[in-house]
């Protein structure tokens, strides 16, 4: 999949995570098994605030919702992912949040004027680590689904 960029100070608090350190893979792993998804074939390395995600996922989105859990963490700051999807799919596009978007500016920028309520979309797509619609917060990186 390539090379993802966060910002580490913004994000969820893991615990042992740090600005200096990202959590350690144990506890990285807890995390995306306490959203549901199948890590039997994931491995996770961490260095510093450098995570490295190599195995297979079920979906090319559930890959990409991988990626954005652990992202979207304290402590990380980039990830290298080398996570396959088992199922193939296209690579959705990639937005990093900035002080004074919300999810229906988001959506009104990339799929068109008057389509705001297409943010719907972007929220299902970004579960997590968007679980209320009106705290995304600036740094975060949210996928941004290809319009129904």
């Amino acid at each position: 999949m390539g090379l993802f960029d966060f910002v580490k100070n913004v994000g969820k608090k893991l615990f042992g995570a740090s600005e200096a350190a990202a959590a350690t893979p144990e506890v990285l792993k807890q995390e995306l098994e306490s959203h549901g998804f199948d890590t039997s074939k994931l491995e996770i390395a961490v260095n510093g605030t450098e995570v490295s995600l190599v195995g297979e996922a079920k979906t090319q989105e559930e890959a990409e919702r991988m990626v954005l859990a652990v992202g979207n963490t304290i402590g990380v700051s980039n990830i290298n992912s080398s996570l396959t999807a088992a199922n193939g799919g296209d690579e959705s596009q990639m937005y990093t949040v900035v002080k004074g978007d919300s999810l229906w500016k988001i959506a009104e920028h990339f799929y068109g004027n008057g389509q705001g309520a297409k943010y719907t979309q972007i929220l299902a797509a970004n579960m997590p680590p968007v679980e209320n619609e009106n705290l995304i917060q600036p740094g975060w990186v949210l996928r941004i689904p290809k319009s129904a």
